[in-house]
């Protein structure tokens, strides 16, 4: 029997313009589609490929156990987390062994801090598993601020909102361009960190990037604000210019 094939296809930063056309045909062509959803939502993932779907796609959905409901220090957060994907890649080895191919909707990049990541390290020494890389999140959102990221020799620090705020603070004050993703409720914490890094004032928030809801901000302009989930935090860097 042939074994079927799982397909991690990145959907990109938001906008359906901006997906590849490999991804764009495996969407559209899959007879067995997955994704991650947090309980009682749609999932983000499915949503940006709402309109791709055949009609006859059958569903797989994966709920998170937990989100934010146990401290990410905590060592029940690993566990339960752990034995969720192991749950998810026995859901699509189920698939596979009968012959069936899986398109996995992704976020951004598979391989960028993805859950997909998760599932592809536990099936693919067993499973044909294929990546299919997009523009990632944060790419659309400094391309919405309408200035370059980097310049010349501009070293680019990826951060997550997650982190305590002195290794925040300490990468900030380093990095000469800057990113900051899963925000949310940590953007108190964010915030400190860039004023004691003195990168506050040069700190450009965008929401939604690339959606049509997209909003993009200087940070100080949103004092207060409580941020969506999808919130990215950029620093411009002012490298070497010929």
């Amino acid at each position: 029997m042939t074994v079927g094939t799982v397909y991690g296809v990145g959907l990109g930063p938001g906008d359906p313009d901006l997906l590849s056309v490999r991804a764009d045909r495996l969407v559209r062509g899959a007879r067995h589609i997955a994704f991650f959803r947090k309980a009682g939502r749609p999932g983000q993932a499915r949503t940006l490929a709402n309109d791709l779907l055949p009609d006859d796609a059958t569903e797989h959905p994966m709920e998170y156990p937990v989100t934010t409901e146990i401290p990410l220090s905590d060592p029940a957060y690993n566990e339960v987390l752990s034995a969720f994907y192991t749950e998810c890649t026995k859901r699509l080895r189920a698939l596979t062994d009968a012959g069936e191919d899986v398109v996995v909707l992704c976020e951004g990049d598979p391989f960028f801090y993805g859950s997909f990541m998760h599932l592809y390290t536990r099936l693919k020494d067993d499973v044909p598993t294929h990546v299919v890389p997009a523009i990632t999140g944060m790419s659309g959102a400094w391309t919405a601020t309408g200035a370059p990221i980097t310049w010349g020799d501009d070293i680019l620090t990826v951060l997550m909102g997650t982190l305590d705020e002195d290794t925040l603070t300490r990468n900030m004050g380093n990095a000469d361009a800057l990113v900051v993703m899963k925000i949310g409720r940590n953007i108190d914490k964010v915030r400190r960190a860039l004023r004691n890094a003195d990168r506050y004032d040069d700190a450009w928030l965008i929401e939604y990037a690339t959606m049509p809801n997209q909003t993009v901000q200087k940070l100080a302009e949103a004092e207060g604000k409580v941020t969506p989930y999808f919130s990215i935090i950029v620093v411009h860097g002012q490298g070497r210019r010929p």
